[in-house]
């Protein structure tokens, strides 16, 4: 079970301490601070990192009796994670400033050592494809664990997210509603992006959290009713 810290002082805070900066510091400095190397990247490398050490844990203590269907479940978490982790620093550049290739800089739209500035199917639709996730599986799932919890198939109860985690996707989908605004108003965010980028890593986080409760730590029973999965 996610202790509140985690699930909603951390999100809302973080939330609020970006829209005090956003006031209070100036462009210029708002802008470095989104570069390679500003704190926004190197955090949202660090939170993805831990993400991917949470998921190999999991993989690697799994208790016996779970199912291969969780175990590829687990290992393809792992295997993003770990994808996302290496691609945020483009595999080491950002850290260790070594030169691109010439001929890869005409493949990378960024000039950089990675493979998601070289296609949208490498980056946008990755993401499109973890966004959605975010909102399904942190609202509109734990939503129906707790109203139509029988339009759910019982089989996937293991793998349901908690309501908990609402939190997290509720912030997500205010910052890009909050985006598409600023095409026709004024922009209130330096890159919102980058901040969006932070807390779908962060729902990831406490996503395994909670799946390491139920494959390693074994706090419930993986065939319990669906609507009992919600209120954990």
């Amino acid at each position: 079970m996610l202790q509140k810290l985690y699930w909603f002082w951390i999100p809302v805070v973080f939330l609020l301490f970006q829209v005090m900066i956003e006031i209070i510091l100036p462009g210029t400095i708002l802008e470095i601070s989104h570069t390679e190397n500003g704190p926004h990247e190197l955090l949202q490398f660090v939170v993805i990192l831990i993400a991917f050490l949470y998921a190999s844990y999991i993989l690697f203590r799994m208790k016996k009796a779970n199912n291969y269907g969780h175990v590829l479940w687990v290992f393809i978490a792992c295997i993003c994670c770990l994808y996302v982790t290496v691609e945020e620093v483009s595999w080491g550049q950002h850290f260790f400033e070594w030169s691109t290739p010439e001929y890869w800089q005409h493949v990378n739209d960024q000039q950089e050592t990675n493979l998601h500035n070289t296609s949208s199917w490498l980056d946008q639709k990755p993401r499109l494809m973890l966004e959605l996730g975010v909102v399904v599986g942190g609202l509109i799932i734990p939503f129906l664990l707790r109203a139509k919890s029988r339009l759910l198939p019982l089989r996937f109860n293991a793998i349901y997210p908690t309501q908990q985690l609402s939190v997290v996707a509720g912030i997500f989908l205010l910052l890009k509603v909050i985006d598409q605004v600023e095409k026709f108003t004024f922009q209130m965010f330096t890159r919102i992006s980058e901040v969006q980028e932070l807390y779908l890593f962060y729902f990831v986080l406490l996503y395994l959290f909670i799946i390491k409760d139920r494959f390693v730590d074994a706090k419930q029973h993986v065939n319990i009713p669906a609507n009992i999965v919600a209120a954990e």
